[in-house]
């Protein structure tokens, strides 16, 4: 079993950037393929990224292409979220997730640890 603790959140006027850290413990994060969601006051759960098993495989919603870089460095049992060019629409409590498994996904439900959450704050 793994423990997550994102950090790293904040406010941040649009356009700036902000990078989030997933400090993981209990197992190494090298057993995982990580990932990372949002949610925002009275919406869903959105899928941002997720990175596979050696790193060499990304995915990302279409909302953060191009703006969002997730990477892990497992010497730090640790992934991060770069986060560049926010907009205000970026405000949401990012969490960090996990699951077993060699593949990236987006369906949420496949991942089985979630952190607590670290709140991004982006204003205009």
């Amino acid at each position: 079993q793994v423990q997550l603790v994102e950090s790293g959140g904040g406010l941040v006027q649009a356009g700036g950037s902000l990078r989030l850290s997933c400090a993981a413990s209990g197992r190494t994060v090298s057993s995982y393929t990580m990932g990372w969601f949002r949610q925002a006051p009275g919406k869903e759960r959105e899928f941002l990224a997720a990175i596979s098993l050696s790193g060499a495989r990304t995915y990302y919603a279409d909302s953060v292409k191009g703006r969002f870089t997730i990477s892990r460095d497992d010497a730090k049992n640790t992934v991060y979220l770069q986060m560049n060019s926010l907009k205000s629409e970026d405000t949401a409590n990012y969490y960090c997730i996990a699951r077993l498994g060699a593949r990236p996904t987006s369906t949420l439900d496949e991942y089985v640890y979630w952190g607590q959450g670290t709140q991004v704050t982006v204003s205009s």
